[in-house]
């Protein structure tokens, strides 16, 4: 989902903020996959830096204090996620 983040943000002019994380994988359709050790790679995030995850609508997450996390269906919600509500 990252390297779909990257080339969406420079297909549509706008910068994906440096504090801003994404962890799943996109399926043929657009849809976003949940993947194992997710509350793992978001707590990593966080100690890299990250206030802000998107990650896939299913799979297990637990809380993890001062991250934003938005659970997304689709790639096009996880775009609109970057673009707008990281602002």
């Amino acid at each position: 989902m990252a390297l779909a983040l990257a080339v969406a943000s420079a297909a549509l002019d706008f910068a994906v903020p440096s504090s801003l994380a994404a962890v799943g994988e996109v399926g043929l359709a657009g849809e976003l996959r949940a993947v194992s050790g997710l509350s793992r790679r978001v707590r990593e995030a966080y100690r890299l830096g990250a206030t802000t995850v998107i990650v896939p609508a299913a799979g297990e997450l637990e809380e993890v204090p001062a991250v934003t996390v938005h659970r997304c269906h689709s790639l096009a919600e996880a775009i609109q996620a970057a673009q707008f509500g990281t602002k």
